[in-house]
C-alpha cells in the first residue's frame, strides 16, 4: 500500500467512520485513496475549512468521540487555525491531518507551505511533522492516545504530499516495535496513592462539616462521563449546584438542586450561593474569568476543593485549599462510596436562603422576547425527543444558557472559552451528523450567523436535518449592550444597517424558511418541524433587548445589574 491508503487503514483501526474535510494540492493523493473506501468513511465536504474543523468539533463533543478532519496545505490549514484554537480551549478531542508540500520543498516557501505545526503549536495538545511513511502508523495511533487522554484536545499531524505517494514494503501492523505507544502513559502524573487518600478524606471531613456548600460544576465532567456520578454526589450530601456556562447539563436543570448558570450572566441566586458559601467544590473546571468575576473577591468566606484531571489548572486562576487530581468521574465516585450510609445529610435550610435570592420574571408572557422563545421552542422541541442545543456567541448564547433547560451533559455546544461567532454552523452540522438519534438546534444571532452562514449549502447538499433558529435584531447585540452600558451608548459599527433576506437565503440553498415576529406564529412553525430535513427560522426581535443579569467586568459576582 502507499501512505494515503495507510492513513485510512489507520484510521480504521481507530473507529473512525466519518471524515470533515476539502480537497486540495497537498491531500489529493489521500482523497485518491479515499475513492476506494468510500463504503466505508461518510465524508462530509463542507464549504470552508473553518467549517469543517467547527464540524468536527460538534461531532466530538456530541459523541465523546475523537473528531477528525483533513485539511490541504497553506491557505486550508491556516483556515482551520480558528476552528482548533475553539477545540483547544474547549478540551475538544481532535486529530487534524494537514496536507504539506513534498519533503525536498520543506523550507523553501514552496506553493502553498506553511509551517502548521509552528503556528498550530500554541493551540494544539500535541502536533507533528512527519518526514518517513514509516512514521505515519505510530504517529496517528499516539495521536489519538493523546487526544483522548487526560486533558483532552486537538492533536495536529502534518503529511507532506510525498509521503501519501510513496509506498512501503512493510507491514505497518505487524511491526510491533513501531507501537512502543502502548507502553507509554498520556495521562497526567498522580498524586502518590498515600498522599492523594490522605487529601481525599481531609475533603470529605471539610464535606461534611460544612453548612454552607456548593457545587462548581464545570465541563470536565461531561467529558468523563461523570453527569451520573455528580448528581449522585449532589443528591447524597444535599449540596446544591451552580454551572460554568460549559458545564451545563451535567445535571438536569429541572433538578431541585440544580442553580443553572452562574458567573458574568449568572442567575442571582446562584452567584450569590457562590459569594456567601462556606465551601466550594469545584469539579471539572478551570475558574474562567467570566465564572469568577473579580478573582481576589471570588467564595472569600469559602474553603475551596478542586477536582481537576488537569494539575496546571489547580491555583491558576483561584487559590484553593484540596487538590484531586483524576477524573472527576472516578474521584466523584470514591466520595460517593465514602459517605456515610447511615447519615442523612441536610442543607435545607441553606438551599432556603439561597432561593430566597430569586428575583422575580419581568417578561409579559406574551412578549415576543428571547426567554419566551426559548421557553416555548423548549417545550415543543422536547416532546418530540431529546434535543441538542448549538449556538454561536453573543446575546442569544447567554439567553440560551440562561433558559434552556438542559437535561444531559451532550446536549449543549456552544464555544467558550475562544467564544467564536460562527462555531455555530459547523457544530451543528457534526453534531446532527454523530447523533441522528436526538434532533440538532442552532440558535444563532444575525452577527454569528453571517460569519458561516456559507455553510447552508452543506445542510441542504447532505440533507442535514438541523433547525437553525435566528435571532435576527439587526446588531451585534452583546457589542452594542456593552457600548450602552459601559461606553455611553457610542454605538460604533454595531448596528447593522443593510438588510439580508434570510428567507431567501435559504430558499436559494433549497432549505425552508420563514419568519415569526409572534409566539403564535413561532409555535406553528416549529410544530410543523419533523427532523428529516433542514428548517430555517427567522425571528425578528427588538434591538434594545439586553442580557440580564450581568456582572460588570472584574467585578465582583454579587454585583450584577438585574435590568
Amino acid at each position: 500500500m502507499n501512505g494515503a491508503e495507510l492513513v485510512l487503514k489507520c484510521l480504521k483501526r481507530e473507529g473512525v467512520d466519518t471524515l470533515f474535510g476539502y480537497p486540495g494540492g497537498a491531500v489529493i493523493p489521500l482523497y485518491d485513496a479515499l475513492y476506494d473506501y468510500r463504503d466505508e468513511f461518510f465524508h462530509i465536504r463542507t464549504s470552508h475549512e473553518q467549517g469543517l474543523v467547527h464540524a468536527a468539533d460538534g461531532y466530538a463533543r456530541s459523541t465523546g468521540k475523537t473528531g477528525v478532519c483533513i485539511t490541504t496545505s497553506g491557505p486550508g490549514a491556516t483556515n482551520a487555525i480558528t476552528g482548533i484554537a475553539t477545540a483547544y480551549m474547549d478540551s475538544t478531542p481532535m486529530v487534524i491531518i494537514c496536507g504539506q508540500v513534498m519533503t525536498s520543498m520543506l523550507g523553501k516557501d514552496s506553493f502553498q507551505e506553511i509551517d502548521i505545526t509552528g503556528i498550530a503549536l500554541s493551540v494544539t495538545k500535541h502536533n507533528y511533522l512527519l518526514r518517513s511513511t514509516r512514521e505515519i502508523a505510530p504517529t496517528i495511533k499516539e495521536a489519538f492516545k493523546i487526544a483522548q487522554s487526560g486533558r483532552k484536545g486537538p492533536v495536529l499531524i502534518d503529511i507532506p504530499k510525498n509521503l501519501f505517494t510513496s509506498d512501503i514494503d512493510f507491514d505497518p501492523f505487524e511491526d510491533t516495535a513501531l507501537f512502543d505507544i502502548d507502553k507509554k502513559s498520556f495521562e497526567f502524573e498522580k498524586e502518590d496513592e498515600t498522599q492523594f487518600n490522605k487529601t481525599l478524606a481531609e475533603s470529605l471531613d471539610l464535606i461534611k462539616l460544612s453548612k454552607r456548600p456548593v457545587i462548581y460544576a464545570g465541563g470536565g465532567i461531561k467529558a468523563c462521563n461523570g453527569e451520573k456520578e455528580l448528581t449522585e454526589f449532589a443528591e447524597k450530601f444535599d449540596i446544591p449546584v451552580v454551572n460554568t456556562l460549559m458545564g451545563l447539563g451535567n445535571i438536569d436543570r429541572k433538578h431541585p438542586l440544580s442553580l443553572g448558570l452562574m458567573g458574568m450572566h449568572g442567575f442571582k441566586e446562584a452567584n450569590f450561593a457562590i459569594s456567601r458559601a462556606d465551601l466550594i467544590i469545584a469539579v471539572g473546571t478551570r475558574f474562567s474569568d467570566r465564572g469568577t468575576g473579580r478573582c481576589s473577591a471570588f467564595a472569600a468566606s469559602a474553603k475551596i476543593i478542586h477536582i481537576e484531571v488537569d494539575r496546571s489548572e489547580i491555583s491558576k486562576n483561584i487559590n484553593i485549599d484540596k487538590a484531586l487530581i483524576g477524573s472527576s468521574k472516578e474521584i466523584l465516585g470514591l466520595l460517593n462510596k465514602m459517605a456515610d450510609a447511615d447519615s442523612s445529610y441536610s442543607h435545607k435550610s441553606w438551599i432556603d436562603e439561597i432561593h430566597s435570592y430569586k428575583q422575580a420574571d419581568s417578561v409579559a408572557e406574551d412578549e415576543f422576547h428571547p426567554k419566551n422563545i426559548l421557553n416555548l421552542a423548549n417545550k415543543i422541541l422536547e416532546k418530540n425527543k431529546k434535543t441538542i442545543i448549538v449556538t454561536d456567541v453573543g446575546q442569544h448564547q447567554m439567553w440560551t444558557a440562561q433558559h434552556w433547560k438542559f437535561d444531559e451533559g451532550r446536549n449543549f455546544l456552544t464555544s467558550g472559552g475562544l467564544g467564536t461567532m460562527g462555531f455555530g454552523m459547523g457544530a451543528a452540522i457534526g453534531a446532527a451528523v454523530g447523533s441522528p438519534q436526538k434532533q440538532t438546534v442552532l440558535i444563532t444571532g444575525d452577527g454569528s450567523f453571517k460569519m458561516n452562514m456559507n455553510e447552508l449549502p452543506t445542510l441542504s447538499q447532505y440533507n442535514i436535518p438541523v433547525l437553525i433558529l435566528l435571532f435576527n435584531n439587526h446588531t451585534l447585540g452583546m457589542v452594542r449592550q456593552w457600548q450602552k452600558m459601559f461606553s455611553n451608548k457610542r454605538y460604533s459599527e454595531t448596528d447593522i444597517e443593510y438588510n439580508i433576506d434570510y428567507i431567501k437565503l435559504a430558499n436559494a440553498c433549497g432549505i425552508p424558511a420563514a419568519a415569526a415576529d409572534s409566539l403564535e406564529g413561532l409555535e406553528q412553525l416549529l410544530k410543523s418541524y419533523n427532523n428529516t430535513k433542514p428548517m430555517f427560522i427567522q425571528c425578528d426581535i427588538n434591538k434594545d433587548y439586553d442580557v440580564f443579569p450581568i456582572v460588570p467586568p472584574n467585578d465582583v459576582l454579587e454585583n450584577l445589574i438585574c435590568g
